[in-house]
């Protein structure tokens, strides 16, 4: 059987990432294709110009990722934990954490935070419930909805958005996101004297957009991506699981768009990305008062278990400030 243009590109990709032949042939054979049929196709793509081509400009990009190979390999040896910790200084953190570039959980971040209450979603309904906000609905229907969410746009009450996700059970259908950008509304700005800035961990003067909101119903997801800076990413109200990778195993989750990939962490399709197969994916559960730090260019896929509050900080209180990866995707 001859194989779609989709197969041909999946194997070129897959053949100058460096996974082997084998793997390739199999995954061919388990869509379909005759055991025979998948070895000459492997070895055709193969032998094609271009991905001859390809692999000779990669070479200087092989050994990046063979020294991001050994990276990984050390990471595996040293037996690696997300850290839950309570009582961390900002020094520890810049030292340990920040500079380190592990993610932690501080367990304790928020405690005595007035959003705590006040940004609950029934507080909210009380206090903003007339503001009109932005949102993303429609999720469900489109898969593209992270990388196109303009088509998701939708504008209603406050009120009418928490009453909908507290009634409406689990979807991934309703989300208030930090693209709707809630907390630049001159309406809702009052909610950021409940947020308090802890010297060497969040800047007292953030740049404009350096605090974000999330609010959404049990079932909320966002794809695997990686973000362009290092977040503090704060959990409000009710939890929220991450699958969180290595910023050197970037090599293994098939980034192809931007900061985002094709891999869905939870259930990887191993036959598709044979390579994510390899990548050390570490899961943690956040709940209320917690916060996770998220180094810059460190995968994560977020899934919520409950009614979800979350707040997220960019604006960190770093000599030098808060490195960016300058990605060319």
């Amino acid at each position: 059987m001859a194989l779609s243009p989709t197969w041909h590109a999946w194997l070129s990709e897959n053949l100058l990432r460096g996974v082997a032949a084998d793997a390739l042939a199999r995954a061919l054979v388990a869509g379909g294709v005759a055991p025979e049929d998948a070895r000459a196709e492997v070895e055709l793509a193969r032998r094609h110009p271009a991905v001859e081509a390809g692999a000779r400009q990669m070479g200087a990009g092989a050994e990046v990722a063979s020294l991001l190979d050994v990276r990984a390999a050390l990471h595996a040896q040293a037996g690696f934990r997300v850290e839950r910790r309570r009582g961390v200084s900002a020094e520890a953190f810049r030292d340990g954490y920040y500079r380190a570039h592990r993610p932690v959980i501080l367990e304790d971040f928020l405690e005595g935070w007035p959003l705590l209450e006040r940004w609950r979603p029934e507080a909210l309904a009380r206090t903003h419930g007339e503001v009109e906000v932005e949102v993303m609905t429609g999720r469900e229907s489109r898969a593209d909805h992270d990388l196109s969410p303009d088509a998701c746009r939708t504008v209603m009450r406050l009120s009418e958005f928490l009453h909908r996700l507290e009634h409406g059970g689990p979807t991934n259908d309703l989300y208030l996101t930090a693209r709707n950008f809630a907390l630049e509304r001159s309406e809702l700005r009052g909610l950021l004297d409940d947020v308090r800035f802890p010297p060497g961990f969040l800047h007292p003067h953030p740049e404009p957009g350096g605090i974000k909101l999330w609010i959404g119903p049990a079932g909320t997801r966002t794809a695997l991506h990686h973000d362009v800076d290092s977040v503090l990413f704060g959990q409000v109200h009710g939890r929220k699981r991450f699958w969180l990778i290595p910023s050197f195993e970037t090599p293994r989750v098939y980034n192809r768009t931007h900061v985002w990939s094709a891999v869905d962490a939870s259930a990887p399709d191993l036959e598709r990305f044979p390579a994510f197969g390899t990548a050390h994916v570490h899961e943690v559960v956040l709940g209320p008062g917690e916060l996770l730090f998220i180094p810059v260019g460190w995968w994560h896929q977020v899934h919520a278990l409950d009614v979800s509050v979350s707040v997220t900080f960019q604006s960190l209180d770093l000599p030098g400030g808060n490195a960016r990866w300058h990605t060319s995707r």
